[in-house]
């Protein structure tokens, strides 16, 4: 698959996750967003994790907890954190900086050095976030602001970790994928019962809202990120995040009723350009995905069909 279409299939995860928003106002039980966190990640990765059949081993059972905490486990409830702590889209905003962070990590850890070009680029996606979802509000809350910022730090750390370690041979995206949504499942279960107390009680639209969440926004998206993640570099998968505001904008104009002024639209020009611009003048990694020594750890061979697909995808 060439180069413009894993992008393009990259993208479809952020784009889906613009949707949580609308989704979760709309369809979900309020104030439960540890639950939320919680059904979104722990059945799809149960999900996934049956139709892959492999399990972690050795050292990956640490690297795959690692990987959950970070994308998963730690992003989640911050993330979530953020947004009802802060006025408007200031966790978007804040949150916005993940290129910037995911740039100098990939100095640190991938020996890719930062350019001027990737730098401004990240500035100018930022500003254009901001521009669309900042609004007018009172005081910041300090500790909204640090949730926010650590959200997009815990994602970033984890995007590189990804992209550094890589895969065990044998072990396909999709396992990758299972592995980090059940260990960050796992991790969110215990503090929603604990913070949030019994589960509430779901109707229809409910249900139907969560199986969406689960399956299409958590379970295929992040399966389409960590692909990504795998044959992109890093700084270009995570300059495809502003996309997630952009489409939680439009979709509020669409579906929501939410009016777009002047200065939004310029901020939707101006983070989308620096999404493209993002993915130009970048060299490609090699087509092969940095592994780890030694073999993978399964706990049953997946079927010949799946392993097949799973290359070829």
């Amino acid at each position: 698959m060439n180069r413009v279409a894993t992008v393009l299939l990259t993208a479809l995860a952020p784009v889906s996750w613009g949707t949580t928003y609308a989704v979760t106002t709309e369809f979900l039980p309020p104030d439960r967003p540890l639950f939320t966190g919680m059904m979104r990640a722990l059945p799809a990765g149960l999900v996934l994790l049956a139709l892959a059949r492999v399990l972690p081993r050795g050292v990956w059972w640490g690297k795959a907890a690692v990987l959950g905490a970070l994308n998963i486990g730690a992003f989640f409830p911050l993330l979530f954190l953020a947004a009802y702590r802060l006025p408007g889209g200031m966790a978007a905003v804040v949150g916005s900086v993940g290129p910037l962070i995911v740039v100098g990590l990939s100095a640190v850890l991938l020996g890719q050095r930062p350019t001027a070009r990737s730098v401004l680029t990240g500035l100018v996606a930022a500003f254009g976030v901001s521009l669309v979802v900042l609004k007018a509000a009172g005081a910041l809350d300090a500790v909204g602001v640090a949730a926010a910022f650590a959200s997009s730090a815990s994602m970033s750390a984890g995007t590189v970790l990804t992209k550094r370690w890589g895969r065990p041979d044998g072990v396909g995206p999709l396992a990758l994928t299972a592995w980090q949504l059940t260990a960050g499942g796992l991790l969110i279960a215990p503090l929603a019962f604990l913070v949030e107390g019994a589960p509430p009680a779901l109707d229809g639209r409910a249900v139907g809202g969560y199986l969406y969440l689960a399956l299409a926004n958590t379970a295929v998206a992040y399966w389409l990120w960590f692909r990504g993640i795998g044959r992109l570099t890093a700084t270009q998968v995570t300059f495809l995040g502003p996309l997630s505001p952009l489409t939680a904008a439009v979709l509020g104009w669409a579906a929501l009723g939410q009016s777009l002024t002047p200065v939004q639209l310029a901020g939707m020009a101006l983070a989308f350009g620096a999404t493209v611009a993002g993915q130009l003048g970048v060299r490609p990694p090699a087509a092969r995905p940095l592994r780890s020594p030694g073999r993978p750890g399964v706990a049953g061979p997946a079927p010949e069909a799946l392993r097949d697909v799973s290359r070829a995808l």
